[in-house]
């Protein structure tokens, strides 16, 4: 079997939805089906996080670079506002 990758993981999601959709599978096969998409959504979920984790932000400060980790971004900053 060859190793699963996001891309095919989402290509099998998008086929599975549509079986889902189509409403032509048995009630058996359609919870199994559905019980693929849902371990299929988990996998994709997984590597979006991975692949977060490993994105930086390239800033640009005093005409300069600088990498700053995605988390950590203009984005991640403005929503720590902890006052109510």
């Amino acid at each position: 079997m060859a190793k699963r990758t996001f891309e095919n993981a989402l290509t099998k999601l998008d086929r599975i939805t549509a079986e889902l959709e189509q409403g032509d599978l048995g009630l058996d096969k359609s919870l199994k089906t559905f019980d693929e998409g849902v371990q299929l959504v988990k996998f994709c979920n997984e590597k979006l996080e991975e692949a977060r984790s490993q994105v930086d932000l390239l800033l640009k400060k005093n005409d300069t670079l600088t990498s700053v980790p995605f988390s950590e971004g203009p984005a991640a900053s403005s929503n720590n506002d902890e006052s109510v």
